[in-house]
C-alpha cells in the first residue's frame, strides 16, 4: 500500500495506474475509520476497480465557526492498518497546505442539493465538501467513487457536482453500516460517553420505527416522518434538528402519498451532532 502526501505524487499514481490498464477507486475520507470506511474499499473493489485508493484529509473548508475541527478524532496509525488490511492500493494523506495553498480563491457550490437539512444549519458546509472533492477528483481520476449513504445529503451533493461538472465518475452510495444496537457508524460516535451512547440510538429507533409503519402499508409521508420526529424528540438527551421526508432520488420535499421516501434525521446529543436516514420504498 503506497503513502502519496502531496497532489503531485496522487497524479503521478493515477497517471501510471491508468497507463497500466487499471480502473481505479477511490474512498474519500476524513479519517478515525470504523468498518463503514472499510466497507467502501470492499465496496470499489467489487465494482472492478483493480487500483483503490483512499483518502485521509479533514477539511477545514467544510467545518464553520465554532464546529469541532479541532477536535476532529485523527489516528494516522490506526486508520493505515486499517485500510491496508481492507484492501486498498494507496492512501492520499495531503496537508492543509497541499489543498489550500496561500492565495487559494476559488470554491465549488452545488446551489440546489446544499440547500435545507444540514446545509440550512451549516452554512458553507456543502461548499467545503464540494470544493474538497473536486479536488480529490482531479488528483486520483477515478473511474469510480464511493460514498457512505449516511451522508445522505452530501452524496446528493457529489452526484450534482459530478453530473454538472462533466467528471465521467461513476458515484457510487453505499449502504449504512450500523452498531449492534442500531446506531449507525460515524466517527463523531467516539464523542459519546455514557448516558449519551446509549441516548443516541433514539436516531435510528426513530427511522425503524418509520419503516415498521411503511412495512405495515402507511404511504403517508407525513405520518412516517412524525413516527421518526416524536421517538428523537421523546429522548431528553436528545436536541432535534430536523426530520424531513425527501424524494430519494432528488431531494425535494415529500407530501402525501408516496411509494418512495428517504427520512432524513439530525440531532445533537452530548458533544456529538449526529445525522442518519432510511430509505422506504415499494
Amino acid at each position: 500500500m503506497e503513502l502519496l502526501r502531496s497532489p503531485g505524487a496522487m497524479r503521478a499514481w493515477a497517471d501510471a495506474r491508468r497507463a497500466g490498464g487499471a480502473r481505479i477507486g477511490l474512498v474519500p475520507t476524513m479519517g478515525y475509520l470504523h468498518e463503514g470506511h472499510v466497507s467502501l474499499v470492499r465496496i470499489a473493489r467489487e465494482r472492478g476497480c483493480g487500483a483503490v485508493a483512499a483518502t485521509i484529509f479533514v477539511n477545514p473548508a467544510q467545518f464553520g465557526p465554532g464546529e469541532d475541527f479541532d477536535k476532529y478524532p485523527r489516528d494516522e496509525a490506526r486508520d493505515l492498518a486499517m485500510l491496508s488490511e481492507a484492501g486498498a492500493s494507496a492512501v492520499y494523506l495531503p496537508g492543509v497546505p497541499d489543498m489550500y495553498p496561500e492565495g487559494f480563491q476559488t470554491y465549488v457550490e452545488v446551489t440546489g442539493a446544499s440547500q435545507g437539512l444540514c446545509g440550512a444549519s451549516r452554512p458553507g458546509h456543502f461548499r467545503g465538501v464540494a470544493t474538497v472533492v473536486a479536488k480529490l477528483f482531479l488528483a486520483a481520476k477515478p473511474h469510480v467513487a464511493v460514498f457512505g449513504e449516511k451522508d445522505f445529503q452530501q452524496l446528493a451533493v457529489i452526484r450534482a457536482m459530478a453530473r454538472d461538472l462533466d467528471f465521467g465518475i461513476e458515484i457510487v452510495g453505499a449502504p449504512i453500516v450500523r452498531e449492534p444496537d442500531g446506531l449507525a457508524m460515524s466517527s463523531r460516535n467516539a464523542y459519546l460517553k455514557g448516558d449519551d451512547r446509549i441516548a443516541a440510538r433514539c436516531l435510528s429507533r426513530g427511522l425503524f420505527r418509520a419503516r415498521a409503519l411503511f412495512d405495515g402499508g402507511e404511504r403517508d409521508a407525513g405520518t412516517l416522518v412524525a413516527a421518526a420526529r416524536e421517538e428523537i424528540a421523546g429522548e431528553p438527551l436528545a436536541k432535534l434538528e430536523y426530520a424531513e421526508g425527501r424524494d430519494p432520488r432528488t431531494l425535494a420535499p415529500l407530501e402525501g402519498r408516496v411509494d418512495a421516501i428517504a427520512v432524513v434525521v439530525a440531532a445533537k446529543v452530548g458533544p456529538a451532532r449526529l445525522i442518519d436516514n432510511i430509505t422506504l420504498r415499494d
